[in-house]
């Protein structure tokens, strides 16, 4: 998925309502999650990503610095995001714990 022409969100628009459910995408531009919810408001903010699993199911919830991910929308205005961080780093992380 070409990137370039998405539009970056707002520092404002990083909230739970927006960024529930946006997958994110990894360095080789593929799936390595979705946002299960934010902790938090700004640029402090937490994203816990579900990584793994199938349709939710054996995924593992982690929480990732929200500065870590560059959240867009597309032209469809669907909200995604892009990180540096691969699936399997992201496994690595401890599990964010509810």
């Amino acid at each position: 998925m070409d990137h370039e022409n998405h539009v970056r969100l707002s520092e404002d628009e990083l909230t739970d309502a927006v960024l529930t459910g946006a997958t994110i995408y990894g360095p080789f531009d593929d799936t390595i999650g979705t946002v299960a919810h934010l902790h938090g408001m700004g640029p402090d903010a937490q994203v816990i990503v579900d990584v793994g699993g199938f349709l939710g199911i054996g995924s593992k919830p982690v929480a990732v610095p929200v500065r870590d991910l560059d959240f867009m929308r597309d032209e469809g205005g669907s909200v995604h995001a892009v990180t540096q961080w691969t699936k399997d780093q992201l496994k690595e992380m401890p599990e964010h714990q509810h």
